[in-house]
């Protein structure tokens, strides 16, 4: 709540004449007799070491003299509201409203009562009276109209704000809060298209329609907007969005870079922007592959991301294309970048590891992950499977005989140990274990069936 305090400003304005300033502070203004001017200035030096009670009866003997002297009562509000006593002081400052109802002040003491005191419809009121006097209060307003949930006159009065003073933090964070709640979006969408159509220069409205575009997963108009954006505001870090995606098909791979590098270094533009640019150029450097130096440059923007762990994610693609060499090299950078004991990653680099026939550091990452989960059986199996290859028959068949302990309903894996064991035995010399567990693992493949 950015709640209005009340200044007090003090100049000792000597002599006999009363000056009165249209919309001063009371304390402006000099007093008219000498016994009413000490009891007055008394109270403010009281206030001013913080004895309130001491001011308020120098104030109660400046209102004997002067009964129907706003600016007294003014000041016993004050006095009253410092030492907490609301009821008393907004009584005051109720006197006060009533002797001058022109002044400001008088009912910013009201409006601070009843906002200490949570008294919300009445801060309503109250500002309301004073907004005519000073039209920035209209931002209190809004603040309370959050408060009590009012977000209809809330939104229209942002609207008005905006379009009269141009945009303000406050009220942007205002208006976010309120557009999460889907009903509203609708509308502001409307507003937001009707205002684009008036200024079509103005990047604001164009970036706040993507945005709601985006929350409610509408990319394909989010895009439209922006390349709206793009024609419009050439300059816009927004419109790169849609330039990228023009250079990349007409394989201006130069500009297309250029573009997705402002894209991924800008503070603006969401994250799902982001992601989906960076998915487009990893599928053109599949295609072109000369250009991969660029797509590892643009991985590093992501570095801090939380929400998706983007080396992972080219590691699976490449997983997925049979591509293992790159495959490797991004899951290992995500290790490397996160949590080098991630299980799933660790098992889909054990798994790239073996099809690229990487036998000594699969050996070496799953016997790691034995120690780390000590009850996880694929990494016992990928250990015994490494070991076998690197004719270490002794240590593949005892990491096996643990591993196989901890496979549960999975008859696919325990015949992979199965297999494994016989290979350990038949590297021992063991023929007879050999054939045995061969055997063993084939039955279990023809009840899997």
């Amino acid at each position: 709540m950015k709640k209005r305090v009340l200044v007090i400003l003090f100049f000792a304005l000597l002599g006999n004449t009363v000056s009165v300033l249209a919309q001063t502070e009371p304390e402006d203004i000099a007093m008219t007799t000498d016994e009413y001017k000490d009891s007055f200035y008394e109270s403010l030096k009281q206030k001013g070491i913080e004895n309130y009670d001491k001011a308020i009866v120098s104030l109660e003997k400046c209102i004997k003299l002067k009964p129907n002297d706003a600016v007294a009562y003014f000041e016993l509000g004050k006095n009253y509201f410092a030492l907490k006593e609301y009821q008393n002081a907004q009584s005051s400052f109720e006197k006060a409203t009533q002797l001058d109802p022109k002044n400001k002040w008088f009912w910013l003491g009201i409006y601070d009562v009843s906002y200490e005191t949570k008294n919300y419809p009445l801060a309503i009121e109250t500002i309301q009276k004073i907004i005519p006097f000073d039209e920035e209060y209209k931002d209190d307003l809004i603040s309370l109209y959050m408060i009590t949930n009012q977000y209809d006159k809330a939104l229209s009065l942002i609207t008005e704000m905006n379009d009269k003073f141009g945009k303000s933090e406050d009220r942007e964070r205002y208006k976010l809060q309120i557009l999460s709640q889907g009903k509203y979006q609708n509308a502001e969408i409307s507003n937001l298209i009707d205002q684009i159509k008036k200024n079509p220069k103005e990047e604001s409205n164009y970036v706040n329609l993507i945005f709601l575009y985006s929350k409610s997963e509408e990319t394909d108009k989010a895009l439209e907007v922006i390349k709206q954006l793009a024609k419009e505001v050439p300059n816009s870090e927004w419109g790169q969005v849609s330039l990228f995606k023009v250079y990349l098909d007409a394989n201006q791979a130069d500009k297309a870079i250029k573009s997705m590098n402002v894209i991924l270094s800008s503070s603006k533009i969401d994250s799902k922007i982001k992601h989906r640019t960076l998915n487009e150029f990893l599928i053109y450097v599949n295609k072109n592959p000369q250009y991969a130096p660029d797509l590892e440059k643009a991985i590093a923007y992501f570095d801090n991301d939380k929400e998706v762990d983007v080396a992972k994610e080219i590691g699976k693609f490449y997983h997925s294309k049979n591509q293992f060499e790159n495959a490797i090299k991004y899951y290992e950078k995500d290790l490397k970048s996160n949590s080098d004991t991630d299980r799933e990653t660790n098992l889909l680099l054990l798994e790239v590891y073996m099809k690229a026939k990487q036998f000594e550091p699969m050996t070496k990452r799953a016997m790691n992950m034995i120690e780390v989960y000590p009850s996880q059986p694929q990494f016992y199996y990928y250990a015994g499977l490494g070991n076998n290859q690197l004719q270490q028959f002794k240590n593949a068949k005892t990491v096996l005989e643990m591993g196989l302990d901890y496979v549960v309903d999975d008859i696919k894996l325990e015949a992979n140990f199965n297999i494994q064991l016989g290979e350990a035995y038949n590297g021992l010399g063991d023929a007879k274990k050999k054939e045995e567990y061969f055997l063993k693992a084939n039955e279990l493949l023809k009840n899997k069936k």
